[in-house]
């Protein structure tokens, strides 16, 4: 996620902080890299403009360029003026009466009926008691995947079938919500190829007919510009209350964010970060900005590892690091508990940029990629080697890779891949032990790094 846009930002400030004091005219350089850095990026042209407008008036000021550390100065200005276009980070709403309507819309293709299911798991694991209801008579097999959602989530799917009336099948599980003490609905509108009259009308009667507390936009990320003037139109008739944006695990310009909620006013509540259904998470801006600039998002990294890490295994990882005992079998481990909560490249992505002096975290990124597909073809690997190899890498010479190879259906360079992966993960690690060390306190517990 945003992973071109951090690149090119940070390459930007990389060169301010080589200058002891800054001019004007290296604000100015810095700033039209900024500027092309976010058009790229797909943010809208006007936002582009009073967003650098806005940095350059408070980056090239006395106090600024006179100051000891006026690259810091600079960064600090843009994700002030960065976090202030995002705003803060909005919960949904519920209603003082139960249930809560949450009213979804969208276009079809973006999303929408599966953002219903992953935003009833969601609300479902915290503690709320959701009903779906299928509205979007319309579209081939939209009921039935809504209903296939629902019986994979244990949640209820209230419908009437594709030829009643969406205003009288939204009042329906309105009723069957409040006779079975649910306490939120989920409305699945239909959708269309494009935003039509029709469209538009049925939807204004649901929300009369049903004042929904929250009506929220399911946007696709990827759309980039169009997104915007979807929402901006989907706004002008409904009054969103929030939006939410797909496949943003797809898109590294993402740009999407920064233009909805300049050019709406509306916030982003939740982002769609994969296929699964736990791929829905709640929109920090603070967080983004702080990794698109590189400082991490330690917050977000903390909240999966207390979500999904086996809290035993990783105190038992923490002791082998402490004697030096990290093998093989201690890395597929941590791979697979690593599977559960997302990549790791975005896991790594989350940690601030100096968190290891001695390492170019960035650099190192790009090299250790290990997505489902490589995880899978490193425990191929892994299980076809020896318990005494797996224990000492080191012995595995030539003769003994090939065999390894053979055994898990690879070739000799994907045994030297999967052996420089686990010697990049062992030396981070120990950076990240000395840091521990020279702290004099545990800073974080992962499972990848103890």
């Amino acid at each position: 996620m945003f992973e071109t846009l951090a690149e090119r930002l940070q390459s930007a400030f990389k060169k301010l902080r080589g200058k002891g004091k800054l001019s004007e005219a290296d604000v100015t350089e810095a700033l039209r890299e900024v500027r092309m850095a976010l058009l790229e990026a797909d943010v809208a042209l006007k936002v582009v403009k009073d967003f650098t407008a806005a940095v350059k008036e408070k980056a090239v000021g006395a106090e600024v360029l006179e100051s000891l550390t006026p690259a810091q100065s600079v960064i600090r200005i843009v994700r002030d003026e960065m976090n202030h276009i995002l705003g803060e980070a909005a919960k949904l709403q519920k209603s003082q009466k139960s249930p809560t309507i949450y009213m979804i819309v969208g276009l079809q293709g973006s999303g929408k009926t599966t953002t219903c299911g992953k935003l009833a798991l969601s609300l479902k694991e915290g503690g709320e008691d959701p009903m779906l209801a299928a509205c979007d008579i319309y579209r081939p097999a939209a009921i039935k995947q809504l209903q296939v959602l629902g019986k994979e989530l244990d949640v209820p799917v209230f419908s009437l079938g594709d030829k009643s009336d969406p205003v009288q099948i939204a009042k329906g599980a309105v009723q069957l919500a409040e006779s079975s003490r649910k306490n939120i609905v989920i409305l699945d509108t239909a959708g269309r190829l494009h935003i039509d009259e029709n469209m538009m009308s049925e939807l204004k009667r649901l929300k009369a007919a049903l004042n929904p507390t929250e009506i929220l936009l399911v946007a696709d990320a990827m759309t980039g510009q169009d997104a915007v003037k979807i929402a901006e139109r989907f706004h002008q008739d409904l009054t969103l209350t929030g939006i939410i944006l797909t496949k943003m695990d797809g898109d590294a310009r993402g740009g999407a964010v920064l233009s909805i909620r300049a050019v709406t006013g509306c916030p982003v509540k939740f982002v769609g970060v994969g296929e699964k259904l736990k791929a829905l998470e709640p929109f920090y801006p603070d967080r983004m900005v702080s990794r698109i600039l590189g400082m991490g998002d330690v917050l977000t990294l903390i909240e999966k590892v207390e979500q999904e890490i086996d809290e035993k295994k990783a105190r038992e990882l923490e002791e082998k690091l402490k004697k030096a005992e990290f093998d093989l079998d201690d890395y597929l481990d941590q791979l697979q508990q690593i599977k559960k909560m997302g990549s790791l490249t975005d896991l790594l992505s989350m940690l601030p940029g100096n968190m290891f002096p001695g390492l170019n975290l960035q650099k190192q990124l790009k090299e250790v990629k290990p997505d489902d597909k490589q995880i899978f073809k490193i425990e191929a690997v892994i299980r076809s080697m020896t318990k005494e190899e797996r224990k000492n890498p080191e012995i595995l010479n030539a003769s003994r890779k090939k065999r390894v190879a053979r055994g898990s259906g690879t070739e000799v360079s994907d045994v030297n891949q999967v052996l420089k992966h686990f010697d990049m993960m062992k030396k981070m690690m120990k950076q990240f032990s000395s840091a521990q060390k020279q702290g004099g306190k545990k800073l974080l517990r992962l499972p990848f790094l103890g």
